[in-house]
């Protein structure tokens, strides 16, 4: 049974979803948002976690988690997880960026308007008991420019609306293309820099990362037209507070919305909360009973789904995969694990980096999570296998300082679908190939220079000889003597049609047993066998855990 582990608060509908799936444990323990000490003792018994912004999921929360597979943020930004560290450990993080996608766009435009409108100010003096009309004098929205910061979900929504008011729209987002932008009635920026002096209002709508940190500071508020507001729905750490509050002082900017704070909640004495021509709420843009249930229940969807169907959708750490696609995938995806698991018990010397060439059909598909696949089997025997999967292998072959790389060709060969791994090392470059006859038997059909064809699967025995006379007998005797069972046989020649003086060979055995060590010891000491690599692979059929077993 699969333990869930909620530690903010989240809609009962979104519980109540998890409760009724078969085979799913959920435990509530909000008190853990706030004690990371007890949070990583509890991930300790958790298949996965559900979290909002409450609960910081750092590195140190996240060491030595052995049991936990997933996390599920029930909102859009992952500020409060640590992504890295989440993908060194193997753990898919995953967001529910449609299900506040209107309340915070609705937010925007209602922080956009009161901020014009001069709304709370008027409502506090009027509840004071004074009527004074002049002193709140607004400003219209139709004719202005909005520049959004983002075209995403949210700020795509914020453009629809914005337009209803009659307003120009520019946006700025270096993946959207100018045509898109069109489509949505939004004029394409290609530079921030170019954005800024066009705008009456700034909107933004982007992550926060290193990139974009103080992405509004001194100079980008310099740029913009003197009486210009500026909104912050998205991430605290957007804006550069010091600056905007000088700006603001000055006079360059009017008036500014900000709903969100780095760190949340913002000390009492934060100079923005207390600034006269800022509006501020206590990150509100999420705060609808719509969107709470929107969220909480799309989060459960998304670890139904991993669980019971083996599907991951929304990962921020690892390409979005339906049921479909993930069984079109298995086989590709089982083939290069195996050729990984195969270089990583060939003798070698110290690896230096890889390329994967992908070849005919397997080409037309999602290479970058094959490629993820091979570095995961290269690594499966060097690590505990709990320790690497698809999320993680690349990360990790990084962090060694190992460099895999990836081609794609639509040209087919001998095979309708061919995957070839090249593992370089300080002595040579070592070639192995495989291909897939139908969709459930995977050969490998290349070592090196030679052409064969050898289930992947199982016991093998690779070696490399003298091609003549006599050879492959003496080896069919040694391991008939030691009661081991050859299953199948194949040899790759330098040529066909019959061996020449000092021709090399490359055998491959498939065994039914693993042999002992006397018999694997008898057959490298043969006169003619150059080299003697025993090769354990699962057998057919049977894929690793991350792939459903």
């Amino acid at each position: 049974m699969a333990r869930i582990l909620v530690t903010d608060k989240v809609a009962e509908s979104g519980l109540a979803l998890l409760r009724a799936e078969p085979g799913l444990d959920v435990v509530v323990r909000t008190d853990l948002a706030k004690d990371p000490a007890g949070l990583r003792a509890a991930l300790a018994e958790a298949d996965a976690l559900i979290v909002r912004s409450g609960t910081q999921v750092t590195a140190e929360v996240l060491e030595g988690q052995t049991r936990l597979k997933a996390i599920a943020r029930a909102g859009v930004g992952v500020d409060n997880i640590d992504v890295p560290a989440a993908t060194r450990r193997g753990v898919v993080v995953m967001n529910t960026p449609g299900g506040n996608t209107v309340s915070t766009a609705e937010h925007t435009l209602a922080l956009m308007l009161a901020l014009v409108r001069n709304v709370p100010q008027a409502n506090a003096s009027l509840k004071a008991g004074k009527w004074d009309r002049n002193q709140f004098t607004g400003t219209q929205l139709e004719g202005k420019t909005l520049g959004i910061v983002g075209l995403g979900r949210v700020g795509q929504s914020v453009a629809r609306r914005a337009l209803a008011f009659d307003m120009k729209v520019l946006g700025f987002d270096p993946f959207l293309t100018p045509a898109r932008a069109a489509e949505l009635g939004v004029e394409s920026v290609a530079r921030l820099d170019d954005l800024w002096p066009l705008c009456d209002f700034v909107t933004l709508h982007t992550p926060l990362t290193a990139e974009t940190r103080n992405l509004i500071n001194a100079d980008a508020i310099g740029r913009m037209r003197r009486g210009v507001r500026i909104l912050n729905c998205a991430r605290g750490g957007l804006i550069d507070e010091a600056a905007l509050v000088d700006a603001l002082d000055a006079g360059h900017v009017a008036g500014a919305a900000i709903d969100v704070f780095d760190p949340e909640p913002p000390p009492p004495d934060h100079p923005l909360v207390n600034h006269p021509k800022v509006l501020v709420t206590p990150h509100l843009g999420a705060s609808t009973e719509e969107a709470q249930v929107a969220v909480a229940e799309e989060a459960a969807r998304l670890l139904i789904d991993f669980f019971r169907r083996g599907q991951v959708r929304f990962s921020v750490n690892l390409p979005n995969l339906n049921k479909a696609e993930l069984e079109d995938l298995r086989p590709d995806l089982e083939l290069a694990r195996r050729l990984g698991m195969l270089h990583a018990q060939m003798d070698r010397g110290t690896v230096q980096g890889a390329m994967i060439r992908y070849r005919g059909e397997v080409a037309h598909k999602n290479t970058r999570l094959i490629t993820a696949a091979f570095a995961a089997g290269w690594l499966e025997t060097a690590l505990d296998p709990w320790q690497v999967n698809l999320v993680n292998a690349e990360v990790l072959l990084r962090e060694r300082g190992i460099h895999l790389a990836a081609e794609t060709s639509t040209d087919t060969g001998d095979f309708g679908t061919l995957i070839q791994a090249e593992v370089a090392t300080d002595r040579k470059t070592y070639i192995a190939a495989g291909t897939l006859f139908g969709r459930r038997y995977l050969r490998l059909v290349r070592l090196g220079d030679y052409l064969m064809d050898a289930p992947l699967d199982g016991t093998l025995l690779v070696f490399s000889h003298q091609d003549r006379p006599g050879v492959i007998g003496a080896i069919g005797d040694i391991f008939g003597r030691a009661q081991v069972n050859i299953a199948h046989m194949s040899v790759g020649r330098e040529r066909v049609g019959g061996a020449k003086p000092n021709a090399e060979a490359i055998g491959t055995l498939n065994l039914d047993s693993v042999p002992p060590d006397e018999a694997i010891a008898a057959v490298a000491s043969h006169p003619a066998v150059s080299s003697v690599s025993l090769i354990k692979l699962p057998p057919a059929g049977q894929g690793p855990a991350w792939l459903g077993g």
